[in-house]
């Protein structure tokens, strides 16, 4: 078989387990976001595994395929065109690509691992704030006064647990050797 064969088909594994995984909320809030069943796992792992080339790769057809699952939802929104380009922009094409990401410290071991994890979802984290604060500032509940503080509050309320699920899950995985081996 290909050497390009393998992380092809792997990633295409990876993005289906992913989209499953996506698809198991734990909670979901009213917005937007969600805490899931370890989501974005498995396009981690994969980073990890292959690196940042097939990662990116990965982390890209994921974030199409999110957006392909929601843009129904997202169209009943209400955006206007430019708000709803710079949605889809930031809270699915760039926030679920720079998963692919996570690999980027894969040489330093595990906590190198953790923290490839750890800055891909801040990230997408950041991806979401920078949607919060200027496109759904009008949707922000009185009482708040400055639409950053809201976006930071609302999307650390599923990133946050998301990011430590993950990290902790991941840790779990990589130490088993059997899972961080390519196929020869």
């Amino acid at each position: 078989m290909s050497k390009k064969l393998y992380p092809m088909i792997e990633c295409a594994i990876m993005v289906a387990l992913a989209t499953v995984l996506s698809m198991i909320r734990l909670y979901k809030l009213p917005l937007g976001g969600s805490v899931t069943l370890l989501s974005m796992l498995p396009i981690c792992i994969f980073s990890i595994r292959w690196g940042l080339g097939w990662g990116s790769i990965c982390g890209v057809l994921y974030a199409a395929l999110q957006l392909f699952l929601d843009l129904a939802e997202v169209l009943t929104w209400g955006l206007t065109p430019a708000a709803l380009i710079g949605c889809l922009l930031f809270d699915y094409l760039i926030a679920f690509s720079v998963i692919g990401l996570a690999g980027a410290f894969r040489k330093a071991g595990k906590w190198g691992c953790i923290a490839g994890i750890c800055l891909a979802l801040f990230l997408r984290f950041v991806s979401h704030i920078i949607s919060g604060t200027f496109i759904f500032d009008a949707w922000m509940p009185d009482g708040w006064a400055n639409p950053f503080v809201y976006a930071v509050a609302y999307n650390g309320s599923f990133m946050l647990p998301e990011l430590i699920a993950t990290a902790v899950a991941a840790f779990a995985l990589i130490s088993v050797p059997a899972i961080m081996k390519k196929p020869q």
